[in-house]
């Protein structure tokens, strides 16, 4: 399954696309970011004024989510 996930961050690699990043506390940030590099188990998000890094598994367990 988390190659699923991997394919499908890769696929939208320099696009622009909405985010939700579901923290703790109830507590909710939600984001416009390009994913900029794909690794083998993070990937980056360039967001303009920062970059911030993800799992696939924050993916596959609901923490981020991609709005495409």
């Amino acid at each position: 399954m988390i190659e699923n996930v991997k394919k499908r961050v890769e696929e939208f690699k320099g696009e622009k696309i909405k985010f939700r990043y579901n923290g703790s506390r109830n507590q909710t940030e939600e984001f416009d970011g390009v994913i900029t590099n794909c690794y083998n188990y993070v990937f980056k998000i360039d967001t303009g004024s920062i970059n911030k890094s993800f799992s696939y598994s924050d993916v596959l367990i609901g923490v981020l989510e991609l709005n495409i």
